[in-house]
């Protein structure tokens, strides 16, 4: 069992250890859930906020978070540079050597880019990721439970909720409503200034007639499908299947001493805001994870034999494929062009993976390969929708071999603990993010691989307590925070 700890001490460097340094770290998690959500390689494209107004709306340049991590995670490693040691003597030498060989072939593979500036943006996304699980692993675990981090993560997680439910309910129906009677208006009352803007953001195409509204703009308004503050849909319900097991679960354990009334408010009012965010993604991938996340968190958490563990699974699987089938039945009918287009993607870099065996073409460069190897009839794509398969294509087999034992390592060491309580929460989110790398991007999104790696880090940084002979779970106990 992972001893319980007072984070009341005289020590300094102990109180920054289990307090200061999780509080400020789970803060920066946070503010990377609001602000980073989107791709690195986009970077160039995000000017820095020029007034108030933007600082508090608009998404930051992705090297600020680079710098932020930067400054963070060395004073945190410096501060408790004993946690730092002692991972070295109390964790498997894997923890080290994986990440390290996966990051040291991404360094090799940027001397053979196609594309210089590509990889610059990628390489300090790939060292924070690194970081992150590493400082997981130690610093934040060196006393046990980091309670002080997930202040910051889960307030971070439910703005990006409630931005999700205002888009639903507010922002693109008042958009959509907006650009509708503007253009029906000849936008007379518009300002010059206003029009121009909104043609540099692509929401209008200039005319001889006046500008009219971009078709595309009006059909995602209409479609209601929210992000959230991520880059797109899916990606928001990437960060759903990662935080909500977590948020669900302390919601649960926390509100015990709270009257039924307002135990039962708190527990609909955060169902209703995951849950609720999740299906408005309208993520059909995202739809199937989570089933298979159900189906495990059945077979590791309720009680009974295998034979109701079975039928519960077996329950839970058909309830939710119906309300798939009904859910995206028109998506379907029309031709599931997503699915085509993705199956496109994964075409170019299996053969980019052909002709670049050892180096690939570079860490982010996928979408200079797939320009010249795109169906004339698909859409250009900047990442391949399948972090796996890019690694391979950006940086050759060695890169995704690494990459793909690092993770199944990982894997591995959390669930052959049988992790339970918080500890089973935490690991259903990574392994559903895990999972959703096969479909998506979230390896080049500091708002999710940045968490991700570093609550992979932290069940990690906790197995050591546990002697590998015992047999034993991680602690049931779900901590406070």
């Amino acid at each position: 069992m992972i001893t319980r700890v007072s984070v009341r001490t005289k020590s300094w460097q102990y109180d920054f250890g289990t307090f200061w340094f999780p509080l400020l770290f789970g803060l920066f998690l946070g503010l990377c859930l609001i602000k980073f959500g989107n791709p690195v390689i986009l970077d160039h494209q995000i000017d820095p906020p020029a007034t108030f107004q933007e600082w508090l709306t608009q998404p930051w340049p992705a090297r600020w978070a680079s710098l932020l991590l930067l400054a963070l995670g060395l004073g945190g490693a410096i501060a408790c540079k004993e946690a730092v040691l002692r991972g070295f003597g109390s964790l498997p030498r894997w923890v080290w050597v994986a990440p390290a060989a996966w990051f040291g072939w991404q360094l090799i593979s940027a001397g053979y880019s196609v594309d210089s500036g590509l990889t610059r943006q990628t390489l300090p996304q790939f060292a924070g990721v690194t970081g992150c699980f590493l400082l997981g692993a130690t610093v934040l675990t060196h006393r046990g439970w980091p309670r002080w981090l997930f202040i910051g993560l889960l307030a971070g997680f439910c703005f990006v909720l409630v931005r999700g439910m205002n888009q639903h309910f507010f922002e693109f129906r008042q958009d959509y409503q907006t650009l509708v009677e503007g253009e029906k208006s000849g936008w007379k009352d518009f300002p010059a200034e206003t029009l121009r803007r909104m043609e540099e953001e692509g929401l209008l195409v200039p005319s001889a007639s006046g500008p009219h509204v971009r078709e595309a703009i009006l059909y995602k308004l209409q479609k209601g499908r929210i992000n959230g503050t991520l880059v797109y849909p899916n990606a928001f319900a990437g960060v759903i299947l990662l935080l909500f097991p977590l948020g669900l679960t302390l919601a649960i354990t926390q509100t015990r001493a709270l009257r039924p009334f307002l135990r039962g408010l708190v527990l609909v009012l955060v169902s209703f805001l995951g849950l609720g965010c999740f299906y408005w993604t309208g993520s059909k991938a995202g739809w199937l994870i989570a089933l298979v996340v159900g189906v495990l968190s059945i077979w590791n958490r309720f009680p009974g034999s295998n034979r109701r563990k079975v039928g519960a699974a077996g329950l839970l699987v058909a309830a939710g494929l119906l309300v798939f089938a009904l859910r995206f039945q028109s998506y379907f009918l029309q031709g599931a062009t997503s699915t085509g287009a993705r199956l496109d993607y994964w075409r170019a870099a299996v053969e980019t993976t052909r002709d670049h065996p050892w180096v690939g073409t570079g860490p982010g460069t996928f979408q200079r390969p797939y320009a010249a190897r795109k169906r004339p009839e698909s859409e250009m794509a900047r990442l391949a929708h399948n972090d796996y398969l890019q690694q391979a294509s950006d940086s050759g087999l060695p890169g995704a071999l690494t990459f793909l034992g690092w993770i199944g390592l990982v894997l591995h060491r959390i669930w052959s603990r049988h992790p339970e309580g918080l500890p089973g929460a935490i690991a259903l989110g990574v392994t559903g993010w895990f999972l959703q790398g096969l479909v998506e991007f979230g390896l080049y999104l500091p708002a999710l691989a940045w968490t991700g790696f570093t609550l992979a880090g932290v069940l990690v940084g906790l197995t050591r307590e546990i002697p590998s002979t015992s047999g034993g779970q991680l602690d049931k106990a779900s901590p406070a925070v």
